[in-house]
């Protein structure tokens, strides 16, 4: 139990940022650092569940995918880069293709180094990052302050608990863009990992991934996992909305009910399942279909569907669409969400 610190890497100024190992008393250990507020490890019954690097530098300097990331002002996607908030038209980065501005742009929150405002020890040990997001940072309006309090519970929860402070009218979707994989980085694909979405419905895209406004039921569709399902069983249906990613890629859409269960993931290898517990309004699959580099944890290149990504947040390109949830920040209010992935064994 308790809280260990480390030199993690240095930037090439020489600049060093540390690595958190926090020790939960019911056995689950996440290492996290400041660069990107990063989840680099979360290590539950022997197995490091998440993907990523052995080095820092690779986070920092090689890094494509967001491996284990905080990811804002806006995760996910909007299209065309653009956006209208009080009467005035903003225009982002397109950094994912021509029309599609992702993940906060080409340095959003994954690439920030955030403060270190509190470690806590004891049974449940935790670290709070924050960043002070400027006016204009990735051209998002309004100055915002965004914390993340990342926490090991004593019942085997990993918890990450984000708050944002708006000081002048924005937009905001947060998320983390962990990559799963069970069975650990040398357990192979993730095809044979079994899947639970409770969601009824996802949000229909378009040719460039961006929602058209459609909400459609899961029903009678490869996309229905409400029933247990492993994830390679219709990923390679021929079915329009996956040949566009290239496998799944798509947002559930959650009922407003609060705090509840998102998903489940299990694996018969290494016998672990992990439950997600989120207040968000919709839960992004993303099962590793672009995923690739040289090396990854234990020297092993990533590859095409070697993890999967359950991400919390609200539907991508909101900010167009006004029948989606809002994801406004009024200057002076406050955003909260909370998320769960609790870990056990079967």
């Amino acid at each position: 139990m308790g809280v260990g610190k480390k030199v993690f890497g240095k930037f090439r100024s020489g600049e060093e940022v540390p690595l958190y190992e926090l020790r939960g008393k019911g056995g689950l250990t996440a290492c996290v650092t400041p660069y990107g507020a990063i989840v680099h490890a979360l290590v539950f019954n022997g197995v490091d569940v998440l993907l990523g690097y052995d080095s820092f530098e690779d986070y920092v300097y090689a890094d494509k995918s967001h491996q284990g990331a905080t990811i804002g002002r806006y995760a996910n996607r909007i299209g065309r880069g653009k956006f209208t908030l009080n009467g005035k038209e903003y225009t982002l980065a397109c950094n994912a293709s021509p029309v599609v501005h992702l993940h906060g742009g080409v340095s959003g929150f994954g690439k920030k180094l955030w403060n270190v405002d509190r470690v806590a020890d004891g049974d449940e040990p935790s670290v709070t990052f924050s960043y002070l997001s400027p006016d204009g940072d990735e051209n998002y309006p309004g100055e915002l302050l965004v914390a993340v309090t990342q926490t090991v519970t004593g019942d085997n929860a990993f918890r990450l608990a984000y708050r944002a402070e708006a000081r002048g009218d924005t937009v905001l979707n947060l998320t983390n863009h962990a990559y799963f994989n069970l069975d650990g980085a040398d357990g192979g694909d993730i095809l044979g990992t079994v899947l639970t979405i409770p969601s009824g419905h996802f949000t229909v895209l378009d040719a460039d991934h961006i929602p058209t406004g459609e909400i459609r039921s899961v029903e009678n569709t490869v996309f229905d996992f409400r029933k247990p399902k492993a994830i390679g069983r219709d990923i390679g249906v021929d079915d329009e909305q996956l040949r566009l990613a290239g496998g799944y890629d798509l947002n559930y859409v959650l009922p407003p009910e609060g705090f509840q269960f998102a998903a489940s993931a299990y694996s018969g290898k290494s016998r672990i399942k992990m439950d997600c517990f989120t207040d968000q309004p919709a839960i992004q699959l993303y099962t590793g279909n672009m995923l690739t580099a040289d090396r990854g944890k234990k020297g092993i290149p990533l590859y095409y569907r070697q993890g999967f990504c359950l991400e919390t947040q609200h539907y991508p390109d909101s900010p167009n669409h006004s029948e989606f949830p809002s994801t406004v920040l009024r200057a002076g209010e406050t955003f909260e969400t909370v998320t769960e992935y609790r870990f056990g064994t079967v």
